[in-house]
């Protein structure tokens, strides 16, 4: 069975508040060399372009939000964030890493 691709896979609403659940942290842990992503049992290493997109992931900010921040921080093109973002957030819901 393959996965699908993110070209194929559901799209995030752009008015989808997104935050981590319970029991699930994102830390700085030299330890471990950069951000990682705590969970029960668990733990994933974040690179810091996957921790700038985790920490904005509060619930406060929509998908569209956090896409435009992005986009205006890193002076890049608004779509080529949304692909990227969309396929990061959706890989780390399908974790249980990320509550959409």
């Amino acid at each position: 069975m393959t996965e699908p691709s993110a070209a194929s896979a559901p799209s995030i609403a752009l008015d989808a508040r997104q935050r981590l659940p319970h029991g699930v942290r994102l830390v700085h842990n030299e330890a471990q060399g950069g951000w990682v992503l705590l969970a029960p049992e668990r733990v994933f290493k974040a690179d810091q372009i996957a921790a700038e997109v985790i920490k904005r992931c509060t619930g406060a900010a929509t998908f569209g939000e956090i896409v435009e921040d992005l986009a205006k921080t890193y002076t890049a093109p608004r779509e080529k964030i949304l692909g990227d973002v969309s396929a990061l957030l959706r890989g780390l819901a399908d974790k249980r890493l990320l509550e959409l």
